[in-house]
């Protein structure tokens, strides 16, 4: 009989919110057809983290054990069973076991990417098309262990596509991003200005445009005056159309 493949035995996984389709807002994907799976529980607090819904143990009532094969049956039904991108992402979705949720999509012909600040590595990042690294700069209260991150690009070997993906707020965020960059010249820098911590925790309508588009318009400027051409610098484009709303 037909249907989907089961991967008996394995962990449930700790789902806080599936959406889509939708695009993705940021980083190297921007713009692309997406649905997002998006995971419960977080080893980092981030002080301006905007999805707290997904970190925060309070939330916990909400976040459902699902089995990756009920998971999946839940993409395909947003998806129509057409193949696109599936976003894992969190809190720290690196804490889940998403292996069998990725050989699932994949033998049905759908792409996977992950984001992750790079705290903790597992093996099953090399089945990934693509692993966006977002170590958190000194803005977030959180410090990154390199040796983490190494570990993770160390995971996914040459399987998927990795960049790197770093927000900014100010001048300290800006030299860790140079630091970041050159500790790992090879992977494509994306830099995104920080959106302020009122809008990203708000269910507004709309993100704080004028502080965005500021904070925007500082980072360009700086890093085209410093000469580092590198980077590709992009907004946050859901939350310019949508605020943080969850969902979309």
């Amino acid at each position: 009989m037909g249907g989907i493949p089961t991967v008996s035995g394995e962990a449930t996984i700790r789902v806080s919110e599936i959406f889509g389709p939708t695009i993705q807002g940021e980083g190297v994907l921007i713009g692309e057809p997406t649905v997002f799976v998006r995971s419960g529980g977080c080893d980092y607090r981030c002080a301006w983290c905007d999805t707290m819904h997904a970190v925060d143990p309070r939330f916990r009532e909400d976040w459902r054990p699902m089995s990756p094969e009920a998971i999946w049956r839940e993409v395909e039904r947003l998806s129509g069973k057409r193949p696109l991108t599936v976003s894992l992402s969190g809190g720290n979705p690196a804490i889940q076991p998403f292996g069998p949720l990725i050989a699932l999509g994949r033998a049905a012909g759908y792409g996977f990417a992950l984001e992750t600040q790079g705290s903790i590595a597992r093996d099953w990042f090399a089945e990934l098309d693509t692993l966006v690294l977002s170590p958190k700069p000194p803005s977030s209260g959180m410090a990154t262990d390199w040796s983490a991150f190494e570990a993770c690009l160390a995971a996914a070997g040459t399987g998927p596509r990795a960049v790197l993906k770093i927000v900014v707020f100010d001048e300290a965020d800006y030299a860790f991003a140079r630091e970041a960059a050159a500790r790992h010249p090879a992977l494509p820098v994306f830099l995104q200005p920080g959106n302020p911590v009122e809008a990203a925790r708000s269910e507004s309508d709309g993100a704080d445009l004028p502080a965005m588009m500021a904070r925007m318009r500082w980072l360009i400027e700086r890093t085209l005056d410093d000469g580092w051409f590198a980077p590709r610098i992009l907004p946050q484009l859901h939350a310019l159309v949508w605020g943080h709303r969850k969902g979309v």
